[in-house]
């Protein structure tokens, strides 16, 4: 005889629904909560420095989300046209000679620059790898970004063995915001084909979300010549 399919009870059927329902909504939930939350924080700030004649929600009965973002991308994007060429790259110069005559904010204004030109220029390569480091003990794996090779006397110092050191961004889960700063031996590191947003993934969700990966096909031997 056939064995009777196991029936579901009202409640687990509720509570698998409910679930499902969860797994839809949340994410969507989140990423609005998330996106207004930026929008709001965006208009905050700039809104009080549009003059009314040339804010909307003066002539307006209703407020316009989004406005002081979007004059916010325009003046960031004008100020970087105007600042390659000549005219431009003067005013720059001489704001910069302000702030360097400034006993505390030049180094506040140095450090910030040197950190943004390194991590938005085209050609650098910092954070654009993920890596393995075995931490805090052997035998123990933990994800690292990859920064950049050591310079200066921390390159000096720490490759007077003949290693070559690495600095990686070891940041914590589930948020990837701070983290710990370590100069690792080249060798000592296992470079990973995911890439960061794969790896920031794989942190936030505390390994559940895993990048897709296909290991490599061996080549096929080469077919020996045929004999005469």
């Amino acid at each position: 005889m056939n064995e009777s399919p196991e029936t579901i009870s009202v409640a687990t059927r509720l509570r698998n629904n409910f679930l499902t329902g969860l797994i839809i909504c949340a994410p969507i939930a989140i990423t609005i909560w998330l996106t207004w939350s930026f929008i709001r924080w965006a208009d905050s700030w700039v809104k009080p420095y549009i003059p009314d004649r040339y804010n909307p929600e003066s002539y307006l009965q209703f407020a316009v989300p989004g406005f002081g973002l979007l004059i916010a991308v325009i003046t960031i994007t004008a100020v970087g046209f105007l600042g390659k060429n000549l005219i431009g790259r003067s005013i720059v110069t001489f704001g910069e000679q302000i702030f360097h005559r400034m006993p505390l904010v030049r180094t506040l204004y140095k450090s910030l620059k040197q950190i943004f030109e390194s991590v938005l220029k085209d050609q650098s390569s910092s954070f654009k790898k993920v890596g393995l480091v075995e931490f805090p003990s052997p035998g123990m794996w933990v994800l690292v970004f990859i920064a950049t090779d050591a310079t200066g006397e921390i390159a000096a110092r720490l490759n007077e063995d003949g290693q070559e050191m690495v600095a990686v961004f070891l940041p914590p889960t589930p948020v990837p915001t701070a983290g710990f700063l370590m100069f690792v031996p080249r060798h000592k590191l296992k470079l990973l084909d995911m890439t960061p947003e794969e790896g920031a993934k794989l942190l936030i969700s505390g390994g559940l979300i895993v990048p897709n990966y296909k290991l490599p096909q061996p080549e096929p031997a080469p077919i020996p010549p045929a004999e005469t």
